[in-house]
């Protein structure tokens, strides 16, 4: 395996994956998926870059589970060198950054995979926003990934440390950093979760900084930026697509689309006890098992709101994202129910010779 896939993350354990994926090794090869344009996606193979099309068969497998490729994604290809590839297979995720898809349906957004380290950008201006990071820190623990907060725009704070202090209060063990790209401030700091072979991804709302943050840490401009408003510190979308950078230190850099908004998706790996908890910890010294924390007697939850030790919105935040998830799990179970019921066939009766036709395929 060459250089190509190496700088993109390859690795022994990914060889080793690639080997017990049961995928066909004498036609198939491995490629990363290193930008999404919708239809088409642009891959690096051991030969270089390529562009590649989900096959047929994979996206008719694929129609009720909705399982395709996404930034980050190892993918199995056929294809000649300088053509269009066919993409045949996932090889199993390591970790996703996603959320839940805008609409009625209950359905998921997968942003990235096999992300390292998510770095959370807030920026210190007025769209500074704590229950908005506490979503965002959720979507990192629910996907199996490390979330780092990176409070950018620091140059147009004056109270900064104030600010980090609030984050670390509802962000505990989680590395906070302050930095300025303007003033190349805090660069030292950052560039510790870009080692060689990691993946980290940028997330955050819009206006919060991520594509300047890319071209500083690229050394170059690669993205386009666009000022804030100045009233409200919102910005527009400046990145439009998913797209995978080399940086110089080593790690590839997955950039996403700002968000306005982040309905959380639920992956079962327990992100609503992580991301909150001192709340959970404070919930087993309730009275009730069953406390909901908002009127019983002896609740130790409450009883901390009252002595100044655990915020009011914190708390209400948590219960209202654990609302939330129970509500998709709730739909996501009648939605799997309606797509078994789908696919069973209509008429379940052994057909005429059945069993000559079983023994032929045996044979």
């Amino acid at each position: 395996m060459n250089n190509y896939l190496e700088k993109y993350g390859w690795s022994a354990e990914w060889q080793e994956f690639w080997q017990q994926s049961g995928m066909d090794q004498q036609l198939r090869k491995p490629a990363r998926v290193i930008a999404d344009h919708g239809q088409l996606q642009r891959l690096i193979t051991a030969e270089g870059e390529c562009w590649g099309r989900v096959s047929g068969r994979m996206r008719h497998d694929n129609l009720e589970t909705g399982t395709l490729p996404a930034v980050g994604d190892w993918v199995a290809i056929t294809g000649e060198p300088g053509e269009e590839a066919a993409i045949h297979g996932i090889l199993s995720r390591k970790s996703r950054v996603s959320r839940q898809a805008a609409g009625s349906v209950t359905k998921e957004q997968l942003i990235a995979a096999n992300v390292d380290t998510l770095l959370i950008v807030a920026a210190l201006n007025h769209d500074f926003n704590l229950r908005r990071l506490e979503r965002y820190i959720m979507m990192a623990w629910n996907g199996g990934v490390r979330p780092v907060i990176v409070l950018s725009k620091s140059d147009l704070c004056t109270d900064v440390e104030e600010k980090r202090a609030m984050v670390e209060g509802i962000a505990p063990g989680i590395e906070v950093l302050a930095l300025s790209a303007a003033e190349d401030y805090g660069k030292a700091s950052l560039e510790i979760y870009l080692q060689p072979g990691t993946t980290v991804a940028l997330t955050g709302s819009s206006g919060s900084g991520k594509s300047t943050l890319v071209n500083w840490m690229m050394g170059r401009n690669v993205q386009l930026t666009q000022s804030v408003r100045e009233d409200d510190s919102r910005g527009r979308h400046t990145t439009t697509h998913r797209e995978m950078f080399v940086l110089p230190q080593g790690a590839v850099l997955i950039d996403t689309p700002g968000m306005r908004e982040l309905n959380l998706w639920d992956e079962g790996n327990d992100g609503l006890s992580q991301a909150f908890g001192e709340i959970e910890q404070l919930a087993e010294a309730c009275r009730f098992v069953d406390c909901s924390h908002t009127r019983e007697a002896g609740c130790a939850v409450i009883e901390a709101i009252q002595n100044g030790s655990l915020e009011e919105k914190r708390l209400n935040n948590y219960l209202k994202m654990q609302k939330e998830l129970q509500y998709q799990q709730r739909k996501e179970a009648v939605a799997s129910k309606r797509r078994t019921a789908t696919s069973k066939p209509p008429n379940s009766r052994k057909p005429k010779h059945a069993r000559r036709v079983n023994d032929w395929e045996e044979a």
